[in-house]
């Protein structure tokens, strides 16, 4: 009865572990985050880890941040709304006007497409005539556009 007894505490052992062990997993992910200098980077990266990322690092060639955390603690769309309300867009999420007219001015951005209405300029308008950052629907009516001089 006794060895019984050992048998089950060890089974039990082996077949919990994993889900000990999977709870605390890694989660390595990357985020398409606008922004343009080194102010930029310090803010989203710090934005990112006060969301629970443990690690985050910004590139402003890219524009991709890559994180890690841990699942139990955060979750991607959270890290991405702690970037947001600091004023950055991200590729899920738009930052709020108010937000993003608080960055300096190095740090205002040429913002994300906007659905189906065209590109953002640092002024807040959209630019509508604008298909995508390099090609417009029609050049006539776009040629003084800043997001179509690109």
């Amino acid at each position: 009865m006794k060895t019984l007894s050992i048998y089950a505490v060890i089974l039990f052992s082996i077949f919990s572990t994993p889900q000990i062990f999977a709870q605390k997993s890694v989660i390595k992910d990357t985020i398409k985050v606008w922004g343009n200098c080194g102010m930029c980077k310090k803010t989203i990266e710090r934005s990112a880890k006060a969301a629970g990322a443990t690690t985050a690092n910004w590139s402003e060639e890219t524009k991709q941040l890559n994180v890690s955390y841990t699942a139990a603690k955060t979750t991607n769309l959270k890290i991405q709304e702690a970037v947001a309300k600091a004023g950055y867009d991200t590729q899920d999420l738009t930052a709020d006007d108010a937000a993003y007219n608080k960055l300096n001015s190095c740090c205002q951005y040429e913002r994300k497409k906007d659905g189906a209405s065209g590109f953002i300029d640092k002024a807040g308008t959209v630019a509508a005539c604008c298909k995508d950052k390099n090609e417009c629907k029609e050049m006539i009516a776009c040629k003084d556009n800043d997001c179509c001089k690109m």
